[in-house]
């Protein structure tokens, strides 16, 4: 090997090694200031993390989207369902501190992860679903091969269908290669936290981004490796996944109530969200005309109402 070639191997050696340090570190770092705050059970003999509140009533399963974990949601809202509601929020598979099982990527083991929380947590009774962007595709998917766990459906700025090619950011389709996508995936706590805050307030354009969300929502543990990694295999996979399933969503008899944002730029909202709608007109859409990909947090109030309506509901059959 010549002089100039065996430096330039030792150089990206070095750089490599950094790195991974350096990575370690963050996570280790990140961990310390988002620690575990849930119960850690196992499901299909893998660990799944899940926030709990509330001490009686129906329960309530919130399953966050991509990019995130069970900090996601609202503080106000998991606080109000709690007041009347036992209330589960879990980190999907290979999120937050949730492992990642065999084929995570599969919406069918997405939802059977949720559906081993519901079975361990609130045997034999049925709860209201909420599922937020990726999530919704994880509900629907939870409703059509568990129908006998689900009173009813929330979908909050919902994916139900797949958006054909050319949807999937450059950063993920790498992250989710082989070999390459691990160590692509190493460099991410470098870049990842300034341009996820820089970005964030599209997310919720038009209207404001909440104050503190950023650190709220404990999105730097979406930059530890694995999770980047496990986070970017899901939305590779994810539009083959949902054209799997959107041609049975007939099948759904259970109440649905579709929430969205119709100035969402995240997720066209006439493509999924009114879409859903026109295809199956009994589920019922609520859209705001000044909310984006989280109309959640200011709508608030109405999503618990739509809850406690479909808790009602299923409390009478």
């Amino acid at each position: 090997m010549k002089r100039s070639g065996f430096i330039l191997l030792l150089v990206l050696i070095v750089l490599s090694v950094s790195t991974v340090i350096h990575s370690a570190i963050y996570t280790a770092r990140v961990e310390s200031r988002f620690p575990e705050t849930g119960l850690t059970l196992q499901i299909n003999a893998v660990d799944a993390h899940v926030i709990t509140a509330g001490m009686q009533g129906k329960p309530v399963l919130l399953i966050h989207g991509a990019g995130a974990n069970a900090r996601d949601f609202p503080p106000r809202l998991i606080s109000e369902l709690s007041e009347r509601y036992r209330v589960f929020v879990p980190d999907r598979p290979g999120h937050g501190y949730s492992r990642t099982p065999k084929n995570a990527a599969q919406l069918a083991v997405q939802a059977r992860q949720m559906a081993g929380v519901l079975e361990q947590l609130a045997p034999d009774e049925t709860a209201v679903i909420v599922g937020h962007s990726y999530g919704s595709a994880v509900a629907l998917r939870l409703a059509l091969d568990k129908p006998e766990l689900v009173a009813g459906l929330v979908l909050i700025a919902p994916v139900p269908f797949d958006w054909g090619p050319g949807h999937v950011a450059w950063h993920d389709t790498v992250a989710a290669t082989p070999v390459l996508g691990t160590l692509f995936s190493h460099l991410m706590p470098i870049f990842g936290p300034s341009q996820a805050r820089a970005g964030l307030s599209q997310s919720f354009a038009p209207a404001p981004e909440p104050q503190g969300h950023y650190d709220q929502a404990g999105i730097d543990l979406m930059f530890r490796p694995q999770t980047f990694r496990a986070n970017a295999k899901d939305l590779a996979a994810l539009g083959g996944e949902l054209a799997l399933q959107q041609d049975r969503y007939g099948e759904l008899d259970m109440p649905v109530v579709i929430f969205s944002g119709a100035a969402d730029q995240t997720v066209d909202s006439t493509q999924q969200a009114e879409r859903l709608h026109r295809e199956h007109p009994r589920m019922n859409l609520i859209s705001f005309e000044d909310e984006g990909h989280f109309p959640h947090y200011r709508k608030a109030e109405v999503l618990l109402a739509e809850i406690e309506d479909l808790a009602a509901a299923s409390d009478t059959d």
